[in-house]
């Protein structure tokens, strides 16, 4: 299923909401575990599509200070976003490039990265292509993604109030997109059909802290494009939406700091 061009619009008040809570909350650890990764491979050039508010971009730049980082996004507002805590960074390059048609030579990079992005790709095959285009001989693509939303705590609960809020036509952002992109062999197809070899799927299990069920809520329901699509449903509305997956996120988990399952597949080609 082709996502509708919906999925890709952060705007507005989304960016800087999904940094202050979606980051910390499920992008932080695995932005740790992508970075080690590719310090491993010691690249001189690194380029890093989908970038969004630059949670991964953040710890490779302290990780590999003498790794040139060229961070790319198809939201510009999302890398200003990003700029606002990495502006003192010699080291990174940014620039908006559309990942299915990258703005680069060929063989410029040691490694492309991309943390959770490949899921927003409209063409994921073209995508890959892309990725490998840009890579060196004996370079390395390393990506992640989510696994399927019923492993994700939070995400799940969100999901399954958005059918309670909204029976006759649920917002599926949430499943349809961050979480639609989950079966390993179809991965593994889509990379090999794009020229990789060496592929190695790995899952991985995280916790995800928020300091409530309210910033959990407002996380999903408001700073991402979920957003637009609860508003676009009009009653009971947004405030209403969010303020019923804090209830049912309070019933799981409880009231004060709340702690939930992530999962995720990362993904290293060759």
């Amino acid at each position: 299923m082709t996502a509708p061009s919906s999925d890709k619009v952060f705007a507005g008040s989304v960016p800087q909401l999904y940094d202050r809570l979606m980051v910390p909350m499920i992008f932080a650890p695995y932005a740790s575990d992508l970075a080690l990764r590719i310090k491993g491979h010691r690249p001189r050039d690194l380029l890093e599509i989908a970038a969004g508010t630059g949670a991964v971009t953040t710890v490779l730049a302290t990780e590999l200070p003498e790794t040139h980082i060229t961070a790319t996004d198809l939201n510009e507002p999302m890398l200003a976003q990003a700029k606002t805590h990495l502006a003192g960074k010699t080291n990174i390059s940014w620039q908006q490039a559309d990942a299915l048609s990258l703005p680069f030579g060929n063989a410029r990079f040691d490694a492309v990265a991309c943390q959770f992005g490949a899921m927003f790709f409209p063409d994921r095959v073209k995508g890959y292509v892309e990725a490998r285009r840009v890579l060196r001989p004996g370079g390395r693509f390393l990506f992640n993604v989510w696994d399927k939303i019923e492993e994700n705590d939070f995400a799940d609960v969100m999901q399954q109030t958005m059918h309670l809020v909204f029976p006759g036509d649920p917002p599926q952002f949430m499943a349809r997109t961050p979480h639609g992109y989950h079966d390993p062999v179809r991965i593994r197809d889509d990379l090999t059909a794009a020229g990789f070899r060496d592929i190695d799927i790995e899952t991985v299990t995280h916790r995800s802290p928020a300091a409530s069920a309210q910033d959990a809520a407002i996380a999903y329901c408001q700073g991402t494009p979920m957003r637009g699509e609860i508003e676009a449903r009009g009653e009971p509305g947004l405030e209403v939406a969010t303020h019923r997956v804090v209830e049912a996120l309070a019933r799981r988990f409880g009231n004060g700091p709340i702690d939930g399952k992530i999962q995720a597949l990362v993904i290293s080609a060759a």
